[in-house]
């Protein structure tokens, strides 16, 4: 799932400054699951807006709509007739849906109204963990299906560092060192002799450092 943060209030109003019909954009995917972009979350932003921008002496026409993906054209286009009737959108989907928005409705400024953070899983309720950097090439089943890449402070992929100590991580006690997890997985399932392994500098050209992706599946094309 992707994980994202609320833009603060300010910086928002900041953006829309001067656009005095806007729209507050949702959607049903990722960020209704963490809470930051879906309907109720469109609801309370607008209401925030509105609130301040009548305080400020501003026009405060300030409105709502959530659609279903804002990183898939099929809903997207949704908005075909509904975007021409602002002066602005504010997106508060991941940062796919202001750019996707963008493409589509050039003629409508779109301002991101979430902070995109990582892909991630729930650890209870409110609280998410990183799990993933999206880099390509799982080998999670290699390390007792816990991915170093992501979840070690230096990405180590041949064990941990001089600075992990007591099962922590150096960089804070909080964070838990993944090559301990590891040795302590591995052990249990008695597969310590797979962490011999040694594994070469890792090939990033799958990962966005290979420069933007895209992925075809041709038995999906119409």
């Amino acid at each position: 799932m992707v994980i994202g943060d609320s833009k603060p209030l300010e910086e928002i109003l900041e953006m829309i400054e001067g656009r005095d019909k806007v729209l507050v954009l949702g959607c049903r995917g990722c960020v209704t699951v963490c809470n930051v972009g879906g309907e109720k979350e469109v609801g309370v932003l607008a209401s925030a807006l509105r609130i301040a921008r009548k305080k400020a002496g501003q026009p405060p026409d300030i409105e709502e709509m959530t659609i279903e993906r804002q990183c898939d054209p099929e809903y997207i286009e949704e908005l075909a007739e509904v975007a021409k009737g602002y002066d602005a959108i504010v997106s508060i989907a991941c940062g796919v849906g202001p750019q996707y928005v963008s493409e589509r409705y050039p003629k409508v400024p779109v301002f991101p109204g979430v902070n995109t953070t990582f892909i991630g899983g729930a650890l209870e309720h409110g609280v998410w963990a990183e799990r993933c950097q999206s880099c390509g090439n799982c080998i999670v089943h290699h390390f007792g299906g816990l991915c170093p890449i992501a979840r070690c402070a230096k990405s180590l992929m041949n064990g941990p560092c001089g600075g992990s100590a007591g099962g922590k991580c150096e960089i804070s006690q909080d964070v838990d060192c993944i090559w301990h997890l590891i040795y302590e997985r591995m052990e249990q399932m008695g597969r310590l002799s797979e962490l011999d392994r040694v594994w070469p500098v890792k090939s990033w050209n799958n990962a966005r450092d290979g420069g933007p992706r895209t992925r075809i599946r041709e038995d999906l094309k119409t």
